[in-house]
């Protein structure tokens, strides 16, 4: 069931603004939306309501507001409400330092002379592309899906890292994307067997200027995680972060630009083996992010469900932390179902947390209770079948 819903959040005498926040969300064909117009003020938002209500649609939605698929890592076609005639809409305004912001992103369906593509919208003009969104909005989630980040694939970890970078570095994005596409189209090239050396040269040395980059950039953000989880609550564990890749390696034992020489080096010695795999073997993409648990001194891939949790927020609070520095105002926080898992203690020192970072946070949950120590502190909207309300006013 769909239908449009409209809701301001009453506001408790004069909440504190974050520095970056949302105020205004308008879906349209979004997963279970119809049409949503949601306004809220700049404290957190609490969205409560039944399994299946919407909830995380509504912060999936959020998450579309920066580069990539977003926190399910859906296909863009997927989110588009099922029945819909086109493709899904998503904008939002965005309350800055600066001023009001509108940001908007969406899909221009296939048709038979062009493909399906994403557009991004920045105050209403087109922009070149999603990576643009980051250099306007940071957002920093987490998810039940990432319960099991410690013991997945390399892949997944690399990913969760690389977004943490990008929310400090709204350049990262690019970085990753143009390193990716010039991978991808070497790699076509091998297996076609079309050994052109200065068009392999020219991908590689792409290759090897990006991919320079984003070791370099990941080291860095992990030697700044590593610093400010050290300083950290008692009430979370102190996670002790490394990265494992060839490139991130070479550039803790020498200069950026003999590392990529010697990258670029790398993969043209590697064209054959690279042409028989399908695929480069060395590169970025190949890096592993490393952690432990400092009080328990144990890999977090050992330790339990409930420690591997809180070491995720330990991480996600530092660089939040970090962005709030680094940009001069704080990431928006998407939450999903996270309080639930969490014991008193640890709520209030998350809820405590979040508001001397001065951050909006949206946080999804089916038990309003365990949200109470908010106070008037967030404001509170339920979710049923496409449809958000307020729930209680302070």
């Amino acid at each position: 069931m769909t239908a449009v819903a409209t809701s301001r959040a009453a506001t408790a005498s004069s909440p504190t603004p974050a520095s970056v926040s949302l105020s205004r969300l308008t879906l349209t064909d979004f997963r279970n939306y119809t049409a949503l117009r949601l306004e809220v003020d700049p404290r957190p938002v609490v969205l409560t309501g039944p399994n299946g209500a919407g909830k995380t649609n509504l912060i999936e939605a959020i998450s579309l507001l920066n580069p990539g698929r977003g926190l399910r890592r859906a296909a863009l076609a997927e989110v588009t409400r099922q029945g819909a005639a086109g493709g899904f809409g998503i904008s939002a305004r965005l309350g800055t330092p600066a001023g009001d912001l509108d940001l908007g992103t969406g899909i221009q369906p296939a048709t038979a002379g062009e493909p399906e593509r994403r557009l991004v919208r920045v105050n209403g003009a087109n922009a070149s592309g999603p990576a643009v969104m980051a250099e306007h909005l940071s957002l920093v989630w987490l998810t039940p899906a990432m319960d099991r980040l410690f013991v997945e694939a390399a892949s997944e970890r690399r990913r969760f890292l690389d977004r943490l970078v990008h929310g400090v570095d709204p350049g990262h994005a690019r970085r990753v994307s143009a390193y990716e596409k010039a991978m991808r189209e070497r790699s076509r090239l091998l297996r076609e067997g079309r050994n052109d050396p200065r068009w392999l040269g020219a991908l590689e040395d792409t290759m090897a200027g990006h991919g320079i980059a984003i070791a370099a950039a990941r080291r860095d953000l992990i030697a700044r995680l590593d610093a400010a989880l050290a300083l950290g609550s008692s009430v979370f564990p102190t996670a002790d972060l490394a990265i494992d890749g060839l490139l991130e390696g070479w550039l803790g034992e020498t200069t950026a630009v003999d590392a990529e020489d010697r990258f670029r080096a790398r993969l043209a010695a590697n064209r054959g083996r690279d042409a028989e795999a399908g695929a480069a073997t060395s590169g970025p993409h190949k890096s592993d992010l490393q952690a432990r648990h400092v009080q328990r001194d144990m890999p977090a891939a050992l330790c339990s469900t409930g420690e591997q949790k809180a070491l995720l927020i330990a991480i996600v609070l530092a660089n939040a932390k970090i962005i709030a520095a680094r940009r001069a105002q704080a990431p928006i926080l998407l939450l999903d179902e996270l309080v639930a898992h969490l014991d008193r203690v640890r709520r209030q020192a998350l809820f405590d947390e979040i508001a001397a970072l001065r951050a909006q946070a949206w946080m999804t949950g089916t038990d309003q209770s365990l949200f109470d120590d908010w106070g008037d502190r967030a404001q509170f909207l339920a979710v049923l079948g496409g449809e958000v309300v307020v729930d209680r006013k302070p």
